[in-house]
């Protein structure tokens, strides 16, 4: 494996149909032969000096009441990227110092960076002492407050360190966890990529440590921390709002979030790609910079700058942020702000939520909260203040795309503004509204404990949460009782602080029955949904009687609006009442993705018997037409499951069904949807056939209705899947075995696949929803191989229809991070794992494709691939 690590090279980054390839050569950015034009004229480019933190608020337009205030500037903080307040009014600041201190990245790997303390010594609002808390550090890139000190992320490794002599220096660091951003990790050497690297590290309303750009979730128990895996979020930030939803994005796709919490949908390996987690908040990626943006990577090619010179579409959003605060208007609570630094502006999203599906809009439409018309104001993260304002973190660098993707265009942009330096700014802005007065609050370092009990009801997110991870890390006994009385609502009348009450308690492990039987009875709705949530550690085993009536109670009148994690936590019950709810709720509202997934993520296993008691309960008749999805979705788990005894259950029950009814449909449908679509009705080598011992009778059945053409159709669709022993009405194509030289090829790609696709493509080859789409039993896996060859020579962008399902792809070129041979490899593997029987693929067939496309520069669309054999 070590051979393939080396052959890579540089690296890869963030591979799979996202990926880029990433060259250290000169401008690795480039690709071979590719026709770099400036698209804007010279003299409409405007210069880009330096401007003094004054002269560079004079550049910025916001909306009206709003101002931005100075807080830190150099030569007290230097390329910042990421901060937290704590208690005592300190800021603590991660200096990625090393970051492309020069156009070829050089010295990235030496130990400059730094997490530095400022203090604001007058009380005016700006920060004016400094101290280096924690130095020679290589490219620190995250930071959260924990205990007496901050877990700190240096790939591969994340830091606990703490000061435990009171001069602000760290005296103590020990490891926290490893394996951390390990794209970033210095022994890589030139294929570092701190683009697509581990970030966020923010302690989440569930006392969960989450992390954009990470697949494992984190959690500090009795003196160890714990850790679990869980679904990728975004490429550089991570927030959370009032309730705990958790917001990231990419650089090309401003907001993406989470409608339920993601362990749930985790819970059934046999519900392929669920929908509520990843989830693409708005399609539209426009923005509304106010000066001319000649200096994108990429802002060569056709439609990355409008007609103006400004870009056309979001290239590099990151830092996200849910306002929590109490300084602006009530309306802006928890509204999603988010960084675009390529365009030098901010977004301020309004979300709007609709039975638990969120969608995003511009608040501003054609234009943007915050938009400056200086080229190095470079907002690379926001975060929210104790005193409840929006806080900007401004890189300050001309320079900021990373020389893995730096292309020679790029270059010459920096070089004409002289944009790669200075190299020692950094500022950091405060946004405030004018209609209140901004309050610093602070309190002393050891805070009581009565007084963080009080901030659990505080107007302003930052407070609560704060105070909530003070109480669980402090583990008072005496704060229990005092806690418990802050859940009910006359004694903490604002729900959002009744809430995080409820989590506090949970994080001390003093949650109690009567605790949750007040939360869900409480009059917010978030709360008696946490409530529910919070109920399922005694509904486990069921054992516990009181829990179970109180879960059944609240069932009988529970509103639409909670409905939702009702059929969430019911999924933790798995018993026959709790499923004659879960149908009950299904069949008598919407039949969202978002609800059909709730339920049928909790139904591992049990999805046939479900299945069975929908179709045998009255309530589910010819009216019921619109619960197709729900039917298609629960047979689609009985295949997956792959058990035939069961399998040949649901055909059974499809060929009992009234002839051609939506029910029986919509069972043959979810057989079919396990189908690789370009074997959807004819036979092909690639299909994995269901080999019973015998004809299942409800296939047999299913067949003879010859008179229902609906029917008809279906089987035809599904005959090369049902197969039995003797049957010779299909000739299934034989698969050839692959010989000692291809499975050889085989074993080197199952080496390079999980450096390459694996990310994100997932080992499972099923992709994630928003980021990769699937490799495994697709049309474009098993399909052409011509086309599958082009497509990672050069390529894909656009729209491109994958198993039915549209995706918006920018995949660069790996023609030139991946030799032939290891192309063969790649793709030999990808078309005979999974249970794949697609023909391998040679290095001389990659070969001729490369020769025959050596003018190719520009990635592929689905009509030119389409258009080929």
């Amino acid at each position: 494996m070590d051979h393939w690590i080396q052959r890579i090279g540089w690296g890869l980054g963030f591979a799979g149909w996202l990926a880029t390839s990433a060259l250290v050569l000169a401008q690795s950015g480039d690709k071979e032969g590719e026709d770099q034009p400036e698209r804007v004229p010279e003299d409409l480019i405007p210069p880009a000096p330096v401007l003094s933190p004054e002269d560079q608020m004079a550049t910025f337009q916001l909306p009206p009441g709003f101002r931005v205030e100075l807080v830190a500037a150099e030569p007290l903080v230097n390329t910042p990227v990421a901060m937290q307040f704590d208690h005592q009014g300190r800021l603590w600041v991660v200096e990625m110092t090393g970051y492309m201190r020069d156009p070829d990245g050089t010295r990235e790997q030496e130990p400059v960076g730094a997490v530095v303390i400022l203090s604001d010594t007058d009380g005016d609002g700006q920060m004016d002492q400094r101290t280096v808390f924690l130095d020679n550090l290589v490219m620190p890139r995250a930071l959260m407050l924990f205990q007496d000190g901050a877990l700190i992320a240096e790939p591969p490794r994340v830091w606990f360190a703490r000061d435990t002599t009171g001069d602000g220096r760290a005296d103590e660091k020990v490891l926290a966890f490893e394996n951390y951003a390990t794209q970033n990790d210095p022994t890589l050497g030139a294929r570092s990529n701190p683009e697509h690297a581990s970030n966020g590290l923010m302690w989440a309303l569930d006392n969960w440590v989450y992390s954009a750009n990470h697949t494992t979730r984190y959690r500090y128990v009795d003196g160890e921390w714990k850790s679990e895996p869980t679904h990728f979020r975004g490429q550089w930030g991570l927030t959370q709002d009032d309730y705990g939803r958790l917001f990231f994005n990419s650089n090309s796709d401003q907001i993406r979030g989470d409608f339920v919490p993601g362990h749930y949908l985790a819970r059934n390996p046999h519900l392929k790609q669920p929908y509520g987690i990843n989830v693409q908040l708005t399609r539209d990626q426009r923005v509304w910079p106010i000066r001319v943006n000649p200096g994108v990577n990429r802002g060569y090619q056709r439609n990355t700058l409008r007609d103006d010179g400004m870009l056309a579409n979001y290239t590099g959003a990151c830092g996200p942020v849910a306002y929590r605060g109490d300084q602006f208007p009530e309306e802006f609570r928890n509204n999603v702000f988010l960084c675009e630094p390529t365009a030098n502006l901010i977004r301020r999203n309004i979300l709007v939520d609709q039975d638990g599906q969120l969608t995003a809009t511009n608040a501003y439409p054609q234009a943007e909260f915050l938009a400056s018309t200086d080229e190095r104001f470079r907002p690379v993260n926001l975060f929210n203040g104790p005193d409840g304002c929006l806080y900007i973190v401004d890189m300050a660098r001309g320079l900021i795309q990373h020389r893995i993707y730096l292309t020679s265009y790029l270059r010459s942009q920096i070089e004409s503004r002289d944009l790669q330096a200075p190299i020692h700014l950094g500022r950091i802005y405060r946004v405030v509204h004018e209609g209140k007065p901004r309050e610093m609050a602070t309190l002393p370092a050891e805070p009581d404990t009565h007084t963080l009990i009080e901030r659990l009801g505080h107007p302003n997110g930052w407070w609560r949460d704060r105070a909530q991870q003070l109480l669980i890390d402090r583990q008072d006994p005496g704060a229990v009782a005092k806690l418990k009385q802050r859940v009910l609502p006359r004694n903490n009348p604002l729900a959002t602080g009744r809430l995080q009450t409820l989590w506090t308690l949970e994080g001390l492990d003093q949650l109690d029955l009567d605790d949750i039987e007040n939360g869900v009875s409480d009059p917010d709705i978030q709360v008696r949904v946490a409530a529910l949530r919070l109920l399922e550690p005694y509904l486990q085993g069921n054992k516990n009687e009181a829990a179970h009536l109180l879960l059944m109670r609240r069932a009988g009148f529970l509103p639409s609006t909670e409905q939702l994690q009702l059929l969430l936590t019911l999924g933790q019950v798995q018993t026959p009442q709790a499923e004659t709810i879960m149908r009950i709720l299904l069949l008598n509202g919407p039949p969202t993705n978002l609800r059909i997934d709730a339920a049928v993520s909790g139904l591992r296993g049990r999805e046939l018997e479900f299945l069975e008691g929908m179709l045998s309960d009255p309530i589910c008749g010819p009216e019921k037409a619109e619960h197709n999805p729900l039917v298609r979705r629960l047979a689609q788990c009985v295949i997956h499951e792959a058990r035939l005894d069961r399998i040949e259950k649901l055909l059974d029950m499809a060929a009992r069904l009234n002839s051609g009814a939506w029910q029986q449909l919509a069972i043959l449908d979810g057989i079919a949807s396990t189908l690789p679509p370009q074997v959807r009705g004819r036979q092909a080598p690639n299909i994995r056939p269901l080999e019973f011992v015998r004809q299942p009778e409800g296939w047999r059945k299913l067949k003879a209705l010859q008179d229902v053409a609906e029917v008809q159709k279906r089987v035809e669709t599904l005959t090369p899947l049902i197969r039995w022993t003797g049957d010779g009405s299909v000739a299934q194509e034989e698969v050839t075995p692959l010989t000692a030289e291809q499975m050889a090829s085989f074993q080197r790609g199952k080496d390079l696949y999980p450096f390459v696709c694996g990310a994100c493509h997932q080992p499972h080859g099923d992709g994630q929803p928003g980021l990769a789409p699937p490799l495994r039993d697709t049309e474009w896996t098993l399909g052409s191989e011509s086309r599958l060859i082009r497509i990672v020579l050069h390529g894909m962008r656009d729209a491109i229809m994958v198993k039915g399902e549209k995706w918006e792809l920018n995949m660069p070129s790996f023609g030139e991070a991946l030799e032939d041979d290891m192309i063969a490899d790649l793709l030999t593997y990808v078309r005979r794992e999974w249970g794949h029987s697609a023909s391998p693929i040679s290095e001389a067939a990659v070969r001729k494709v490369r020769e025959q496309e050596a003018e190719r520069y520009d990635q592929w669309t689905e009509a030119e691939l389409l258009a080929l054999p």
